[in-house]
């Protein structure tokens, strides 16, 4: 193994994250992971000996943005080095994963290319691309990444809020034919359990209060636990639940097909599991949903719906949804409208069709024409818009816990969330952050809630998605 040479102190590093919660947890450990190695974060590009692009291939044209801004950092870099400074650059994630050898062809700038499951082993790359040649690194390694890294730094930690994210779950193995994540990311695995203890215990410790479980398919879990017991997602939080200090606790993304019936308890059993759960479905349409190989009907996914509800009737739900996936008829479409507005979704993503290299879906015939996307996802984002208000003003004259996390805008406000992570103004002093308050919700903004502190008053949400499906 080549030894990274030992930089100057204080080296300043910079990544840009694009896309998923799992990527901004990914940035984090990039850092934890050189900050034993002399590298400080900053916010400002200029002043960088390293930058580097975490990036996604989710969105519409994801690598020609990275190549874009790649562009930019040229650019930058001969500035630098016409001033006798020098900026090294590295493109990681998943369009890193996807890309490979092209990146380096295309953007000869870019030292170091790496995908997720590689930045563990970031010192090393860099130690390799000082020796000059570009360093490439997509292999899907046996060693687990985990096991590598150093634990987050408390001083970090501290630095980074209230909230965290913590990665539980990686990977996929459900193959949807429009998605790339099963090439970028690999096969589903799984921490063990004390590892994901640790790691929940240290954030405790550090003073954050919501921690929540990030996977590609998060509610596939199966993790062994100390005595050598595969354990579900839903006794997993049943022991975070009882870690000192932890009040919340939150999971994303979810597969349908694996909302286990211990899971749902959980949500029923756990005041610190949020009731909010974000489980995409993508489409309302049979057809459409065998053509993406979602692996369920929708009469499946509303069973799933309904036990959740069951459980935890003041539960809220938010999904995913695609437009215009190829052979979409309209009657297609139509059952997508109909099963946001029988659901009746707190919040949705949205978004139009767009082939993914390498994926199933890329090589589909009768390809939907983007005018009929475009209108079809105005139409849905309309419905969800609509919606999404709805529920929030349904809220309104209801008394929410709310979790205290920045002084806000105007003097003598503080920001928080409410359980359905909506931003929550109320009038406070700075001592309750950090604290969870009762607040009896007043109005509603275009992106956020206001309300006033409440005491002697129970929190009462139970009827708040009542309302919501009924949005036409």
């Amino acid at each position: 193994m080549t030894e990274m040479p030992a930089p100057k102190p204080s080296k300043k590093l910079f990544i840009k994250t694009y896309g998923c919660q799992m990527n901004v947890y990914d940035s984090d450990r990039m850092a934890d992971a050189l900050a034993p190695h002399g590298y400080e974060t900053t916010g400002a590009i200029e002043e960088a000996d390293l930058v580097v692009l975490n990036t996604c291939h989710i969105r519409e044209k994801a690598s020609e943005k990275v190549f874009s801004e790649l562009g930019r950092l040229r650019e930058m870099r001969a500035a630098r080095r016409a001033a006798g400074g020098d900026m090294m650059i590295g493109v990681a994630g998943c369009v890193a994963q996807a890309e490979g050898e092209e990146i380096v062809r295309r953007a000869p700038v870019v030292d170091l290319v790496f995908g997720p499951q590689a930045y563990h082993r970031l010192p090393e790359l860099i130690g390799r691309a000082h020796n000059g040649a570009a360093v490439v690194d997509t292999d899907f390694p046996e060693e687990d990444k985990f096991e590598h890294l150093p634990a987050a730094r408390r001083e970090v930690t501290v630095k980074r809020g209230l909230t965290a994210f913590l990665t539980v779950q990686e990977g996929c193995d459900k193959f949807c034919s429009f998605c790339v994540v099963p090439y970028t990311r690999g096969a589903e695995t799984s921490r063990p359990v004390e590892q994901v203890l640790a790691e929940a215990r240290n954030l405790a410790a550090a003073g954050v209060r919501e921690i929540t479980l990030l996977g590609q398919n998060v509610n596939a879990y199966h993790g062994l636990d100390a005595a050598g017991r595969t354990i579900g997602l839903g006794e997993l939080c049943h022991r975070l639940a009882a870690i000192p200090g932890l009040a919340r606790l939150r999971y994303t993304t979810s597969h349908p097909i694996d909302m286990a019936d211990d899971l749902i308890a959980a949500h029923r059993d756990l005041d610190a599991l949020m009731p909010y759960l974000h489980l995409p479905v993508q489409s309302g349409s049979d057809t459409i949903l065998k053509a993406m190989n979602r692996r369920h009907t929708r009469a499946q996914y509303m069973d799933v719906i309904a036990r959740i509800r069951a459980a935890r009737p003041d539960i809220a739900l938010s999904g995913d949804f695609i437009v215009g996936f190829p052979g979409e008829t309209d009657a297609d479409f139509e059952d997508t409208l109909s099963i946001v507005r029988e659901v009746g979704y707190a919040s949705a993503f949205t978004f139009k069709y767009s082939p993914r290299p390498g994926t199933p879906g890329a090589g589909l015939g009768d390809q939907v024409p983007e005018p009929v996307k475009a209108e079809r996802l105005e139409r849905l984002q309309a419905l969800v818009t609509a919606q999404t208000r709805a529920f929030a003003e349904a809220c309104v004259g209801r008394t929410l816990d709310v979790l205290l996390e920045r002084p806000g805008r105007m003097p003598g406000q503080l920001g928080g969330r409410s359980p359905y992570l909506q931003a929550v103004h109320v009038e406070a002093p700075e001592a309750l952050i950090g604290t969870l308050q009762p607040v009896l919700i007043t109005a509603t903004g275009n992106n956020s809630i206001t309300g006033k502190i409440v005491t002697g008053m129970e929190p009462n949400s139970a009827s708040v998605v009542e309302s919501v499906a009924s949005v036409a």
